[in-house]
This record gives C-alpha cells, structure tokens and sequence, in this order.
C-alpha cells in the first residue's frame, strides 16, 4: 500500500471513530433526559397521591 492508500485508510477511520463518538454522546444526553423526565413524572404521581 502507498503513502496515500495509507493517508485516505487514516482519514476513513478516524472519521468513522469520530462518527462513533458523537452517537455515543448523543445516546447518553438521550438516556440522562429519559432519566430526568421518569424522575419528574415520578414526582407528579407521588404529589398527586398525597392529596
């Protein structure tokens, strides 16, 4: 493989990894609003039952 095989499998790869990265930040901002709307829905039920 020559130098420029090698330059365009770099630049592939790392765009794939970056690519990788930013879904597996947007999974966890995802999975911590899920997390934020059971606890507020959490807390509307247990106010409506203590009336």
């Amino acid at each position: 493989m020559d130098q420029r095989g090698i330059e365009f499998m770099f630049y592939g790869l790392s765009s794939a990894w970056l690519l990788l990265a930013a879904y597996a930040v947007t999974l966890v901002v995802r999975e911590r609003r899920i997390h934020e709307e059971i606890h507020r829905l959490r807390n509307l039920v247990e106010d409506r039952d203590r009336k």
